[in-house]
């Protein structure tokens, strides 16, 4: 598989930037929303304009529609993206890396919280990737993923972490499709409101882009939207008031743990975005609340950190695994909870 086959995967804090706006012609006969964009953006693939319909990416009149919605005369067809059309000249920027491995074919890097991975609207610089065009000569890009050089996935900025950074062509294209056969091994650390019913799980429903809110990542457990989405969970220790879970992903969808942890009624511990920033398991007395607040301002992000990352190195063919400390804002809340549930 070439690598203009494979998407960047992983997850990435994504706002919508239209890209495309075509008003049908009045004498237009009905004709599906997928095969009118078809013939309208030749350079596109069907299931690239079919996958952007499921996200969201495709308005008709300023709503989300199917991929078999009829176009009609005079409707208003807008086609936009995470990103806005943009220079993809990178500029080099002599920031730190966290190297936790590195070799002729590929890095591992541990991302801070805080550290946008790429440049992008509001983010021009301070990234991973200013860093890394910093620090390394002529790493290859994916196709489509122009000023992202290498890069196979992605974390969200506030979420802390490992990420595997290819550094040849050869190295690009054998992970990447590790990623798109889903047979890489990730597990993230999350702390979440409350206590899992049961103690171990998997959430199997599709998740995309919110209806409402297109910030947002949503589960679509009935509807026929989203991507199909799947996170394998396991409670590491219960706290009474806050768990800390792993998730095992077998995809890698935007905003996928923290939307399906919102969806079985488990936000994410601070996570502004799903609701986790409220006191959401326990009284409302004034201690307990202002021992919440003070939790609040030790990790004031979403509690989320990419622990561990196995994959098949794309030169050696042998299994490698790398496990990664948390970082010291999510320990010291972790420790405040034990001493908490403890002495209360």
């Amino acid at each position: 598989m070439k690598n203009e086959d494979i998407e960047l995967e992983d997850e990435q804090d994504d706002e919508l930037f239209e890209h495309h706006r075509i008003v049908v012609d009045g004498g237009q006969h009905l004709l599906r929303v997928d095969k009118f964009l078809m013939d309208k953006l030749p350079n596109v693939t069907r299931t690239k304009i079919q996958e952007g319909i499921h996200n969201g990416f495709v308005m008709i009149n300023d709503k989300p529609v199917k991929p078999n919605h009829k176009i009609h005369p005079c409707d208003v067809v807008t086609v936009a993206f995470p990103e806005p059309p943009r220079d993809t000249d990178v500029k080099p920027e002599n920031i730190p890396l966290n190297i936790v491995y590195e070799d002729e074919h590929l890095l591992v890097v541990n991302k801070a919280a805080g550290m946008v991975v790429h440049p992008a609207f509001q983010n021009w610089s301070g990234t991973l990737v200013n860093a890394l065009t910093y620090h390394f000569q002529n790493l290859p890009e994916m196709k489509g993923n122009a000023g992202r050089p290498g890069l196979v996935h992605r974390i969200d900025k506030d979420t802390s972490g490992l990420l595997v950074i290819a550094k040849t062509e050869i190295a690009m294209t054998q992970l990447a499709r590790q990623f798109f056969d889903h047979s890489i091994e990730r597990t993230y650390w999350a702390l979440v409101w409350g206590e899992p019913s049961l103690p171990t799980g998997t959430i199997n429903v599709n998740v995309g882009r919110s209806l409402k809110d297109r910030r947002v990542t949503t589960a679509f457990p009935e509807a026929d939207f989203g991507r199909t989405a799947i996170t394998h969970y396991k409670v590491l220790e219960s706290l009474r008031y806050v768990s800390l879970i792993e998730c095992k992903l077998e995809t890698g969808r935007t905003h996928q743990i923290r939307a399906h942890l919102k969806y079985i009624g488990h936000p994410l511990f601070n996570d502004a975005t799903y609701g986790g920033d409220q006191v959401l398991k326990g009284t409302t007395f004034s201690k307990y609340k202002q021992f919440v607040d003070n939790c609040f301002k030790i990790i004031p992000r979403q509690a989320l950190h990419a622990k561990t990352l196995g994959f098949i190195h794309p030169a050696t063919k042998k299994f490698m695994q790398f496990d990664s400390e948390l970082p010291a804002d999510f320990k010291e809340v972790i420790e405040k909870w034990e001493h908490y549930v403890k002495y209360n």
